[in-house]
C-alpha cells in the first residue's frame, strides 16, 4: 500500500515537469522620458533716464555738493542758463544736474530757483552723496626745537584745520613717532566748512620726530609732519 502512494506521487510530479513550451515573460520596455521645452524667462526692458531741461531764473544759483544748503557750494550758475536734471530728491525740492562746469560730474540746485521744461516728479530719486573729509592741513609749532641739552622736556603744539563738503560725523586719531597714541577725537560738523583741531606733546630728548593725524570717519586719511629736536650741551 505504502509503494502505491508513492508511486502515485512520482507520476504527479513527472506530470508537473512535463516538456510543454513554457509561457514567455513579457518584454519590459525602457521608458523614454519626454521634457517639456524650455521657455526663456522674458528679461524686462531697461528704463531709460528721465532727463528734463531745467532754466534758472534766479540771478545767481549755488550748485552744491548736495540737496541742501549744509552742502558745499561747488560753483554758481547765472540767470538764463539751462541745465540737464537727471535726479530728484524725495521731496523735489532739489535738482540733480549735469555739472556745466566739470564736464561727467554732477550738482545739486534748488528747485526754487530753476523753471522745469516737463515733470520734475518723472525723474529718477537720487541719494545724498557720501560726505567727504576733502582737506587736512596740519602744522606743529615750533617746527625746530635747538635747547640746552639741560632744557627738557619740551612741549610742542600741532594744530590741524579740516574742512568737509558737508555735513557729517568727524573722528580722529594722533600717533606721534615717541609710540604715543591719543583716544579717538570726534566733531561734528554741521555743514560743509573748516574746523580746527589741536594736541600737544612732550619732547624728553633730541632726535627726528614725527607725528600723525590719522583720520577714520567719514573717511580715512592720513597726514604727517616732522620736526627736528636738537641740544645743546
Amino acid at each position: 500500500m505504502n509503494r502505491l502512494v508513492l508511486l502515485a506521487g512520482l507520476i504527479a510530479i513527472a506530470g508537473c515537469s512535463g516538456t510543454g513550451t513554457p509561457t514567455p515573460l513579457p518584454t519590459l520596455e525602457a521608458a523614454t522620458a519626454t521634457q517639456a521645452p524650455l521657455t526663456p524667462t522674458p528679461v524686462p526692458p531697461t528704463p531709460t533716464p528721465v532727463e528734463i531741461p531745467v532754466q534758472v531764473t534766479a540771478e545767481l544759483a549755488n550748485c552744491r555738493f548736495g540737496p541742501n544748503t549744509v552742502y558745499l557750494s561747488l560753483n554758481e550758475i547765472k540767470q538764463g542758463r539751462t541745465l540737464n536734471a537727471v535726479g530728484r530728491n524725495e521731496t523735489s525740492t532739489w535738482l540733480q544736474v549735469d555739472d556745466p562746469i566739470n564736464p561727467g560730474g554732477t550738482c545739486w540746485v534748488s528747485s526754487e530757483v530753476t523753471e522745469a521744461a516737463g515733470d520734475i516728479s518723472l525723474l529718477a530719486v537720487a541719494p545724498a552723496p557720501f560726505v567727504t573729509i576733502t582737506k587736512a592741513d596740519l602744522r606743529v609749532e615750533p617746527n625746530r626745537i635747538s635747547v640746552a641739552c639741560t632744557d627738557f622736556p619740551q612741549t610742542v603744539f600741532f594744530e590741524a584745520a579740516i574742512t568737509a563738503n558737508g555735513p557729517t560725523l568727524f573722528t580722529w586719531q594722533w600717533e606721534a613717532s615717541t609710540g604715543a597714541i591719543s583716544d579717538v577725537g570726534t566733531l561734528i560738523f554741521e555743514e560743509a566748512g573748516t574746523q580746527v583741531i589741536n594736541e600737544f606733546y612732550q619732547i624728553n630728548s633730541p632726535n627726528d620726530y614725527w607725528v600723525k593725524l590719522k583720520i577714520l570717519t567719514p573717511n580715512e586719511m592720513v597726514e604727517q609732519v616732522t620736526f627736528p629736536v636738537s641740544c645743546n650741551p
